[in-house]
């Protein structure tokens, strides 16, 4: 029980420094980068603070229902939320902050990650459907 609220809590830490750097780099992006992208670029740098920002909330869901799931699903579906967020929007923010088209070949893997931690969404929707 106590290895589970540990989780819960890191989980939880971890969704509140995403959701944080999300709305950051979003206001950044307003604020500090709009003049000076192509609307293309800015297109592609909102998309990445949307998507961060939805798995950040996502996340913080995840953390504050875990006990719900089982202890290694939750590590599954924690570490590839956390890891295709770093992935995918990372790479679209390096993209846009440099204008080096090959990052975009690295997005796909987060997005990927993303998919992955739904999957295992789904896995423990089921899992507490034969449970109850």
């Amino acid at each position: 029980m106590r290895y589970a609220a540990e989780m819960n809590s890191t989980l939880l830490s971890l969704a509140g420094i995403l959701g944080f750097t999300a709305v950051a780099a979003g206001a950044f992006g307003a604020h500090a980068l709009s003049d000076s992208m192509s609307a293309e670029r800015m297109e592609t740098y909102q998309m990445a603070t949307r998507y961060h920002l939805i798995h950040a909330v996502l996340l913080a869901v995840i953390a504050l229902h875990s006990e719900r799931i089982r202890p290694g699903l939750v590590r599954f579906i924690g570490g590839t939320l956390v890891g295709g967020i770093v992935v995918f929007a990372g790479s679209l923010y390096i993209l846009c902050l440099t204008d080096v088209g090959r990052w975009g070949a690295v997005t796909p893997f987060g997005g990927l990650l993303l998919l992955a931690g739904w999957g295992g969404i789904v896995a423990a929707g089921v899992q507490g459907r034969r449970a109850g």
